[in-house]
């Protein structure tokens, strides 16, 4: 077996069995963030039987919230399983997590494939790529013993700590407001955890859609149309408790809800 399919063999057990996973043996960790998706994608491989097909990708750190708080001044990307993705209003099991989080996020729903070989990707492309946007929760979970020190690697690995979302409402591409002016709040139980702005997410988070084509085309991969891809928190993740209400608030995209029972 070699080195990478060993490591996704672990992670994708970590995640199947709802346990932690501490930092991974030398001689299988991957040595940077290259091997890191290499792993990525046999850990993708190894959980299509239980989490259903890959439906999107989520990108992150594209905020400079994000950037500080994980000390990764780049965005990283990772996979989206169907059986992770639910309809707002979604009543979820905090037990169904290790330590689950929520983050604000514009999400984009494609209406055409981006293939390699329309390579390089501006951020005006994309947008033309674009059928509508969503307001949406990304859920997230620490699945780490110590995530400071595992490293960005193997959080890369990992999915960057992905544990699906909760969509509302399409708007339109042709309906939609500036994204620049977007202002994202996070309530939790009623009360404002977070704010940030669509321009927080690189700039634009059309940015951050061009940052992903051509982070798959480099490796010969595209995106494909329907999928979803979740640009990036404009807040500081939030770790909730079990019990906790979620709405996420997105002007002029509307909003989204989840509650996260015991």
């Amino acid at each position: 077996m070699d080195n990478n399919l060993a490591a996704a063999k672990v992670i994708a057990s970590a995640r199947r069995k709802r346990t932690k996973l501490d930092s991974l043996p030398p001689d299988i960790a991957p040595r940077d963030e290259a091997e890191g998706y290499q792993i990525q994608r046999a850990v993708h491989d190894l959980l299509l039987p239980q989490f259903g097909a890959m439906v999107g990708y989520k990108i992150g750190c594209t905020s400079a919230v994000m950037q500080r708080y994980l000390d990764i001044p780049h965005p990283c990307s990772g996979g989206v399983f169907a059986k992770g993705v639910y309809e707002s209003g979604a009543q979820l099991k905090a037990g169904d997590y290790i330590q689950v989080g929520v983050e604000c996020e514009i999400a984009v729903r494609l209406a055409r494939d981006l293939t390699p070989s329309e390579a390089p990707f501006t951020a005006e492309w994309v947008h033309e790529s674009i059928e509508a946007y969503h307001p949406a929760i990304e859920i997230v979970d620490d699945r780490y013993v110590k995530w400071e020190t595992i490293g960005a690697p193997t959080l890369v690995a990992d999915d960057f700590f992905g544990a699906g979302c909760v969509l509302g409402q399409p708007v339109a591409r042709s309906a939609a407001p500036d994204l620049l002016n977007v202002v994202g709040r996070a309530v939790i139980n009623g009360k404002e955890a977070g704010r940030g702005t669509g321009a927080d997410v690189l700039g634009h988070p059309h940015n951050a859609l061009a940052w992903l084509a051509n982070h798959l085309a480099a490796d010969g991969r595209g995106l494909h149309a329907g999928q979803i891809v979740l640009t990036g928190s404009l807040v500081k993740t939030v770790w909730l408790n079990a019990g906790d209400s979620v709405v996420i608030e997105l002007s002029g995209l509307g909003n989204v809800a989840a509650d996260f029972r015991g």
